[in-house]
């Protein structure tokens, strides 16, 4: 039986390292215990919605993709707005209102068709319609006078060619002959007819232009002056 040293017992006790010692449980009071026990049924349905959550985030990410169409809310489709001028919506307000007329349309009438207002200031649908009619009217008798003009130059051109054509089948005698006997028609207008120079001598005279392009126009047969006289045509043709 070996014999230990009591300081050497001593000194190894005082150098020997602590020991984990497990902490003492603590035990809530009563009133706790009660209050979480009270409380603890709320919290179950959490859970289990938690998962239920999981569940199907991943039956979702496992499934196969299919095309969804985002309907869009009401808030995004309709909008609101309101009107530019609240002038509907006073006069709807104002039950007195309804049968009156707008001061200002009446006052427009009353400066547009007064019959004090100048002229240029009177616009009247009327004073137009005249206007456009006595337009249209003189428009009408312009087109009238210028169809007449041409018209009328026409027949001048028509009887002149007549008298021409007359000149043109009559022979030294007078008398009128045919086309063959004439001549002067055709691609050859030179070539002379059967009886030759017998038949339109006063036509080819009336033709020749000898002399013609040098005289003096016409317009220029009265002396010239710096005004015009007080007639402009002399219709008895008298000597000034």
């Amino acid at each position: 039986m070996t014999r230990r040293n009591p300081r050497t017992t001593a000194k190894s006790q005082a150098l020997q390292l602590p020991t984990h010692q497990p902490k003492p449980q603590l035990t809530p009071p009563t009133s706790l215990k009660m209050n979480l026990s009270s409380i603890r049924p709320a919290f179950r349905p959490v859970t289990s919605r938690i998962a239920q959550l999981s569940n199907n985030a991943l039956q979702r990410s496992f499934a196969p993709t299919t095309r969804r169409t985002i309907r869009p809310t009401p808030a995004t489709t309709t909008t609101t707005r309101s009107p530019f001028s609240t002038t509907a919506r006073l006069l709807k307000r104002n039950r007195s209102a309804k049968n009156a007329t707008d001061p200002r349309i009446t006052a427009i009438r009353y400066h547009l068709t007064h019959p004090l207002t100048p002229r240029p200031l009177h616009f009247s649908r009327t004073r137009a319609l005249r206007h456009w009619t006595i337009h249209r009217a003189w428009l009408l008798f312009l087109r009238k006078r210028r169809r007449a003009e041409e018209l009328e130059l026409e027949r001048q051109y028509n009887s002149m060619r007549a008298a021409c054509e007359h000149l043109r089948l009559l022979d030294n005698n007078g008398n009128r002959v045919s086309e063959a006997e004439a001549g002067g028609q055709g691609p050859d207008a030179g070539r002379l007819g059967v009886r030759g120079r017998e038949v339109g001598r006063l036509y080819r005279a009336a033709m020749l232009k000898r002399g013609v392009w040098g005289s003096v126009p016409v317009e220029y047969a009265r002396v010239q002056t710096d005004f015009p006289g007080r007639e402009g045509w002399n219709h008895a043709w008298t000597r000034s």
